[in-house]
């Protein structure tokens, strides 16, 4: 079973010039593999096959210019778009779909599009994450990855997959992860724990077995009055919305 995490990325002005550079790429190769699927299908009728725009695109200069196997992951996304209108048309043909599948069409012009890294492209280096760039980069701009935190909630090892995504002129992170497959207990559904919730005894809990217990709220509620205390300081002269790495 996988999970999906997203955080904001708070980018300086290098970090967020790499970000929109990689994005922008990302999205002229998409249009570049929907261009050949289209051409395909209006010419032949056929559809792209998974690994057919990775033979046709990898002297690309927009191919080239990002890590290869994020490039992969791109037109692999195309060709799968393609493979889903196409079973989408099956359904439509025998009368089990209501509406016409339309060949998926190109992207906006001048726009950003996710950017996919497969695990084994990414390394821990302290509590960040390094994230490469392709060798025509390096060549350029002399730069060979760049780094993004780690969330202290994931295990590195069990993250499967990064991504960049671009969205209301910011940059999310997404970290696909292997989730813990949790262990299925016996339990007896005629037990019962009332609850009852408080300020400073937080939980007062009872069972009908004859136990019960409190959870003292003191604690719980002496650091969310701390934290409110630092939040409105480090919020002081900013703008509504404002977010740091301190809160």
């Amino acid at each position: 079973m996988y999970g999906c995490q997203q955080n904001l990325i708070n980018p300086d002005n290098e970090l967020k010039s790499v970000l929109e550079f990689i994005c922008s790429e990302s999205h002229k190769l998409t249009n570049c593999g929907i261009y050949y699927g289209r051409q395909l299908f209006f010419k032949s009728k056929k559809i792209i096959g998974k690994y057919d725009l990775e033979k046709e695109y990898k002297t690309n200069k927009h191919y080239k210019v990002l890590y290869s196997q994020a490039a992969q992951q791109i037109l692999r996304s195309v060709a799968e778009s393609f493979k889903s209108f196409k079973e989408l048309d099956k359904k439509y043909k025998k009368g089990n779909l209501h509406f016409k599948p339309r060949v998926p069409n190109y992207r906006k012009k001048d726009g950003l599009a996710v950017v996919i890294y497969p695990s084994q492209a990414l390394r821990l280096v302290g509590d960040q994450i390094k994230i490469p760039l392709g060798t025509t980069v390096k060549r350029w701009f002399k730069l060979d990855s760049f780094l993004i935190p780690m969330p202290s909630n994931l295990k590195f090892i069990d993250i499967k997959e990064l991504r960049i995504l671009p969205r209301n002129q910011c940059f999310y992170v997404e970290l696909v992860y292997q989730k813990e497959i949790l262990t299925q207990h016996n339990l007896n559904p005629q037990n019962a724990l009332g609850i009852d919730p408080g300020i400073d005894n937080w939980l007062s809990c009872v069972s009908n077995v004859g136990t019960s217990l409190i959870v003292d709220g003191r604690k719980v509620k002496s650091l969310n009055q701390w934290y409110n205390k630092r939040a409105s300081t480090l919020k002081e002269g900013k703008p509504q919305g404002y977010w740091d790495g301190q809160l």
